[in-house]
This record gives C-alpha cells, sequence and structure tokens, in this order.
C-alpha cells in the first residue's frame, strides 16, 4: 500500500492515507514523500465528501470507522488490484501467477525491460535492485506487468486479486495450497486458477508451467480461447560453484542458483518474448539479475560467512529452496533455519505438507513461537509433532527465541553455508552478525 501511495504522488495526486501500525522501510519512504500521517490510529472525521476515492488495504477490518464513514458519505471505495486494474485497463496487462515463483518471474521481467530501458507502468510484491519504488503508474505507457496474487481483496471484496486484472498475456507458474484460512479445501484454491484462466482476454497468451501437473490440468479444461505456450526447466550445469545455463547462444553464466529458479527464468524469457525482447537481449540482460528481495538472497555478512535469506513462507517454497541450497553447496555443510510464522504454517492439518521438506541438510533447524500461537487464538503445537510431521526425527525445534538466538551464537558462521528461510525475522536475529 505505501508503494501505491508513492506511485500516486509521483503521478501528480494528493495523497493521504491512515493505519494502526506503520513499520519501516514504509514509514521512511512515506515520510520522505511528505505524505507520513502525523499520528497512527484511524479518524473518520478525515473522510470528508472532496475525496475522489478511497484505497482500501487488507489491513483494514469490516467496521473500520474511516471505512464506515466513507461508505456513509457514498464515495467511491476501491480494492488494491481493483484500483490497479483501473489505472491500467486501457493498457496491455500482463498478470504473472501461481503458488510460487511469480515474484521472482515479475521481477526477473522488469530486470530485463528495465536493463534494455523498456518503459512499462508494474506492481510487484519484493524490492528489485534498480528500483526505487515497486509500483509505478503512468499516463503514456503502453504495457502493466501485474504480480497477480490469489489472496483476498480487501475486507469487503473477497475475490482473489488476480481475478480483478483481466491479463492480455498471463503465466502461471505453479500450483500448490496455500492460504488455507481462506481457501479450507484445496479444490476451493485451484478453483481461484481455473477462474484465472477463464478471465484472460479474448485472443489473450497464456505461458505456463508444463512441469506442474495441477497447471496442465487447469489449461487442458479451459474453455474460452487464448494462445498456450508451454515452458519447462531449461538444461544446466553447476560449474565450480557457478550456473551455467545452456543455449544456443553458448553458456549463460547466472547469478542466481536452484532448478526453480531456472525453470522461473525460462517463464520469463517467454514472456518477455511476447513483449518484443529476442533471446539473445533476453540473455544479455538475465546475467545481471541478483535475485528478488528474500528468495535466495545473499545476506553480507561482517563475518564473510556464507548465508542466504529466502521468504519460504509455504512447503512447496521451502522444499524448492531447500534443494537449490543442497545443489549448489553439495560439498558444504549446510544448516537450514525454518521459521513457521503463517496461519497455514502453524495449523496442524496444514503441517503434513512439510514431510521430508528439509532432507539433505545436515542441521535443521525449525522455529516457531508460543506467543505467535496465542495472538492467532491456535492451539499449542508441540515440537515431537513437528518432527512427525517433517518426517525427519534429527530436526532441532525451537519455540522461544531466546533459546533459539542462544544456540545461534554458539555457532561459528565461518564453517558451513547457512540459510534461512521465513517471512518473519527469526524473533529479531540479526542476520549480519
Amino acid at each position: 500500500m505505501h508503494n501505491l501511495a508513492i506511485a500516486l504522488e509521483d503521478k501528480g495526486y494528493h495523497v493521504t492515507g491512515s493505519d494502526d501500525a506503520i513499520f519501516e522501510p514504509s514509514k521512511s519512504r512515506l515520510e520522505k514523500k511528505g505524505i507520513l500521517p502525523e499520528e497512527l490510529g484511524w479518524f473518520p472525521e478525515k473522510i470528508t465528501s472532496d475525496i475522489d476515492a478511497v484505497i482500501l488495504g487488507m489491513h483494514a477490518h469490516q467496521d473500520n470507522p474511516e471505512l464506515a464513514k466513507a461508505k456513509e458519505l457514498g464515495l467511491k471505495i476501491y480494492s488494491y488490484p481493483e484500483f490497479l486494474y483501473e489505472q491500467s485497463k486501457n493498457k496491455t496487462r500482463v498478470v504473472i501467477a501461481g503458488s510460487h515463483g511469480k515474484t521472482t518471474i515479475t521481477s526477473m521481467i522488469l530486470h530485463v525491460l528495465n536493463f534494455h530501458q523498456k518503459d512499462v507502468d508494474y506492481m510487484v510484491g519484493a524490492q528489485l535492485e534498480g528500483f526505487d519504488c515497486m509500483v509505478k503508474l503512468t499516463e503514456d505507457n503502453d504495457f502493466m506487468v501485474l504480480e497477480g496474487d490469489e489472496y483476498l481483496s480487501s475486507p469487503i471484496d473477497l475475490r482473489s486479486k488476480f481475478l480483478l486484472y483481466q491479463p492480455n498475456i498471463a503465466l502461471m507458474s505453479g500450483i500448490a495450497w496455500d492460504h488455507i484460512n481462506v481457501f479450507k479445501t484445496f479444490d476451493d484454491y485451484i478453483e481461484q486458477f481455473r477462474r484465472f484462466v477463464a478471465s484472460i482476454t479474448p485472443g489473450g497468451v497464456l505461458v505456463y508451467n508444463e512441469e506442474d501437473a495441477e497447471v496442465v490440468k487447469v489449461v487442458e479444461n479451459a474453455e474460452n480461447y487464448f494462445r498456450k505456450i508451454p515452458y519447462k526447466t531449461p538444461e544446466y550445469e553447476i560449474s565450480n560453484g557457478k550456473v551455467l545455463l545452456k543455449t544456443e547462444m553458448g553458456d549463460i553464466p547466472l547469478s542466481v542458483f536452484g532448478a526453480h529458479n531456472l525453470l522461473n527464468l525460462e517463464g520469463a524469457r517467454h514472456i518477455c518474448h511476447t513483449l518484443g525482447i529476442m533471446d539473445e537481449d533476453f540473455y544479455d540482460a538475465i546475467m545481471s539479475f541478483k535475485g528478488a528481495s528474500k528468495r535466495l538472497e545473499k545476506v553480507e555478512r561482517e563475518d564473510k560467512g556464507i548465508l542466504y535469506k529466502d521468504f519460504a513462507h509455504a512447503p512447496s517454497k521451502v522444499k524448492a529452496a531447500v534443494k537449490a541450497f543442497c545443489e549448489q553447496f553439495k560439498n558444504e555443510k549446510k544448516y537450514g533455519f525454518l521459521e513457521l510464522h503463517t496461519y497455514s504454517s502453524l495449523n496442524p492439518v496444514f503441517l503434513e505438507q512439510y514431510d521430508h521438506a528439509m532432507d539433505g541438510l545436515e542441521e535443521a533447524i525449525v522455529f516457531y513461537s508460543e506467543d505467535a500461537l496465542k495472538i492467532k487464538r491456535m492451539e499449542p503445537i508441540s515440537p515431537d509433532l513437528i518432527k512427525e510431521k517433517f518426517k525427519n526425527e534429527n530436526l532441532k525445534v525451537f519455540t522461544n527465541a531466546e533459546e533459539l538466538h542462544a544456540y545461534w551464537d554458539l555457532l561459528d558462521k565461518t564453517k558451513g553455508v547457512y540459510m534461512m528461510m521465513s517471512s518473519g525475522n527469526f524473533g529479531g536475529l540479526d542476520l549480519t552478525k
């Protein structure tokens, strides 16, 4: 939401906003633009009849007092994705969807376009090197590239976000059950992707991962008319710790690693091709792509130890990240830390999805906060249950941040390689020291 606020300010709109909690880097960025709220909280008196539109984020609840005032005044209320569609309805919309990989694929596409000075509008959910703001809205650009999230649009619009974009060009990277607090069954979850494919404009294009059986089923059963372009993992090798992509133009050295990232790269290549970027130009640009923020992102440590962090908030993402890490560092001792942080990952039923997720690591550590369970009003989970669901007897399980930090402090980070997987911060762990 703060990126959208900045993008609208840059476009010339007068922007104000409210929230009951604002964290970094949002706070500093809003302050720099002069649009940081003077005080935290909700102030219905600020909602007046001269406001052209209200954009409602997922953080507000249905009974939010400012929302109630906006309804009372009959103001136009948009959800975040609804407003993005409104800003792009006269452009060619490129929407990247999937349970995993969508942020990385969108970031790769934007990196390549930026490298070749091709100006497009965009929205992506992670910070990308070379970009100040992760939302861009203009009057003149012909294309808009959107990361398509399947989560709900707003507290009063329970449609999946990506159903509002009506893509001309779409990509579907994979389907693995997520957001079980909203989609109670796997079929409910898949149904969102069926509807997404059905929302592609007539005569549009869908680039899809042919290695994912669920994606293939959705594509094959689609009844609307669009052009289908399948993709799969390209040929590559690891030589002296470097990933080399095998192409007709020779070996292309990459800064990213992992089979799942090579698969993401191939999807990005096909999308870029539909946007007029030739393969030679794509490879020229992708060599300098270092990854999206928190997606197998290397952390610069004071002791020069090798450590990567990854968002990895779902089982399929953990498995892909661990597999990539083990493949990349075959000869080193590998430490993997996973924080169970989301509603889904702390649900005993959903924990089944993590079976063998951390196999291949010499040291596998899972952390979850008992306080987080209380805040989410969830039942306690025993460390033994975690080991059972992960099918890993050697798993170390911590439920207290202080004990985790004490264990961390005892490790010599200059020996072995480390991967930290979380959408949180391991109870405030500083990964640079």
